[in-house]
């Protein structure tokens, strides 16, 4: 399949989410250091780590979540947005089979999967749950959610992954409000220049 350009799409993150890319490695262990937290600064220090590995897989765009957890703390979370070539010609059948792979990957522990109906009725399939980390021996959260957009060339991939699984319901949550924001028309357009005046026009008036 040829390589097509990019296409356009917009979202909103919710509170707490900070755009992030491997540019920003110094500033992040700041943050670490600031928090005060050893956890907090080795869950940085490990979604750091995989960002520039993220770039090879048709990531587009990366945002860490940084939210207090009861008492004391800080649960982080990774957020990505993927694009990648339609593998069928027919929208709905790519975003099915995309999910369906995901839905079948060896790495879930545990998963729910459910549709999602978008505002845009685009087809949409959620599929969340544990997966096992060998490397680092302990199980994380992921919620992914696949969709299309409306040119039907390519398949959009959300991700959200966090190694606090006890707010997998919120993970959950936020992941699919960041769906219901997807738009594929910029929502902030810049004003239209105004049309050049007309030396002609300037001396009949």
């Amino acid at each position: 399949m040829h390589e097509t350009a990019l296409p356009p799409v917009w979202f909103r993150l919710p509170p707490g989410f900070h755009d992030i890319g491997p540019e920003d490695r110094t500033i992040l262990d700041s943050v670490a250091q600031a928090l005060g937290s050893p956890d907090a600064q080795r869950e940085l220090a490990q979604l750091v780590d995989g960002l520039d590995e993220l770039a090879g897989h048709g990531v587009v765009h990366t945002a860490i979540g940084l939210h207090p957890d009861e008492p004391v703390g800080v649960c982080t979370s990774l957020f990505s947005l993927s694009v990648r070539p339609a593998i069928d010609p027919n929208p709905r059948a790519s975003v099915a089979r995309t999910a369906l792979g995901i839905a079948r990957s060896t790495v879930w522990e545990t998963s729910t999967r459910r549709f999602i109906d978008l505002p845009s009725s685009l087809p949409c399939y959620l599929v969340a749950g544990t997966i096992d980390v060998p490397r680092v021996q302990q199980q994380v959260f992921q919620a992914r959610i696949a969709t299309s957009h409306p040119g039907g060339l390519h398949v959009l991939i959300l991700d959200l992954t966090s190694a606090a699984t006890q707010h997998h319901g919120a993970y959950t949550d936020i992941l699919e409000a960041i769906a219901l924001t997807l738009t594929f028309t910029d929502p902030n357009p810049s004003p239209p220049l105004a049309p050049p005046t007309s030396r002609i026009l300037e001396v009949l008036l």
